[in-house]
């Protein structure tokens, strides 16, 4: 059952992932056109943008948590991967998460703060609760993948890709 659900929260985050990707590349191409060829700029293009960064990333934070993709520093790897050390893969693996869940947390409190004055982007007044929600949830799940994935899967939820291919 938790396997099929974040089988369906992977997929689901892809989708939104490429389509906030290729929203922001149009509408960045459509902005430069429109102020060099016709001397008018996309008002608003800057929130938007801000906006769609930010899911992008948070987006990809779960994707690439379950697959194992940090970036990482392998200077004690040949110490640590010793048997009498492999406990320590667990203290690290529960190290993340709690700080992935203190980022989900302070995310929600940004949100239900945002949301109680009403905080809104410059240009076009876009609220800034839902996408702090949105940012809190995503650090959740990367939080809850990276435990269920370390503790509880037999199998990698998401694998990483292979030399040359994207995630």
């Amino acid at each position: 059952m938790a396997k099929r659900l974040f089988y369906l929260l992977k997929t689901v985050l892809e989708y939104l992932l490429m389509f906030c990707l290729l929203l922001m590349v149009v509408i960045n191409f459509a902005d430069v056109t429109g102020r060099h060829l016709f001397n008018h700029p996309i008002y608003g293009i800057h929130d938007l943008t801000e906006h769609l960064m930010a899911l992008v990333v948070f987006c990809g934070l779960p994707l690439v948590t379950m697959a194992g993709m940090h970036l990482t520093v392998d200077l004690l790897d040949k110490v640590l991967q010793s048997p009498s050390l492999r406990w320590l893969q667990s203290v690290i693996v529960v190290l993340m998460a709690m700080i992935l869940l203190l980022i989900a947390w302070t995310f929600l409190q940004s949100s239900l703060e945002a949301g109680a004055i009403a905080d809104v982007s410059n240009e076009l007044r876009l609220p800034r609760g839902p996408l702090y929600l949105f940012m809190a949830i995503s650090a959740l799940l990367s939080a809850l993948g990276l435990l269920y994935q370390h503790f509880l899967g037999d199998e990698m939820l998401v694998t990483a890709p292979e030399q040359g291919e994207a995630l």
